[in-house]
């Protein structure tokens, strides 16, 4: 068969078909190569990792911050529970000081003279200074404990005698010798007290075993 002039046939395979077309000509379309595809997936993994890398970065700060923060919290509680031991009695003291500076002035009476006015005076002192302290005390909740003919209680008293008595009941308080204090509910010092008993039989004879 001659071929016409100017027109160039195509070539066929050994079965007579025109040659296949390239896999990126499939269906009419470009198709990615496999280094395009794999260099897409290099850029995203890239991406992941370098979000990971910064959201890593920023956990990492807040924690810092947190245990920056958790550590000033706990220097500034140690410092609040050292200065609360150390200054715990500071509003007390200052109570106190007016009591002081009482008592200095009482100090300053010349008994020597024996000027019953100044004497008179002192006492004077002595009982504002006294007032000032009971004042003193009932703010920080001290209470006397004073606890003249009444029973003995052997959480606030401490018995440090017994004498028979006809006049006070048994087992009640004949005499404070010392007075006691309570801090809120608690004991800060017994009362020193002598307790009464029933009298003896006269003889020193138990009625209970005379005829």
């Amino acid at each position: 068969m001659s071929e016409t002039p100017g027109h160039k046939t195509t070539p066929r395979d050994a079965a007579g078909d025109t040659p296949a077309q390239s896999s990126s000509e499939v269906g009419g379309q470009e198709t990615p190569a496999a280094d395009e595809v794999s260099g897409s997936s290099a850029i995203d993994l890239q991406a992941e990792l370098d979000a990971a890398k910064a959201q890593a970065a920023d956990n990492l700060d807040k924690f810092l911050r947190a245990r920056a923060e958790l550590e000033n919290a706990r220097r500034r509680a140690e410092m609040d529970v050292a200065n609360a031991h150390k200054y715990s009695i500071e509003r007390f003291a200052g109570e106190l000081l007016a009591v002081r500076d009482s008592l200095e002035l009482a100090r300053t009476v010349d008994i020597a003279r024996e000027d019953k006015v100044a004497l008179q005076k002192m006492h004077e002192g002595l009982d504002l200074t006294l007032k000032l302290m009971d004042d003193a005390f009932r703010k920080f909740n001290l209470t006397i404990i004073d606890p003249t003919g009444a029973k003995f209680d052997p959480e606030k008293h401490h018995a440090i005698g017994v004498v028979e008595s006809a006049e006070i009941p048994a087992s009640h308080v004949v005499n404070v010798m010392q007075k006691g204090w309570m801090l809120h509910d608690r004991v800060l010092r017994p009362a020193l007290v002598v307790v009464a008993r029933a009298p003896s039989a006269a003889g020193g004879e138990n009625p209970a075993t005379t005829a």
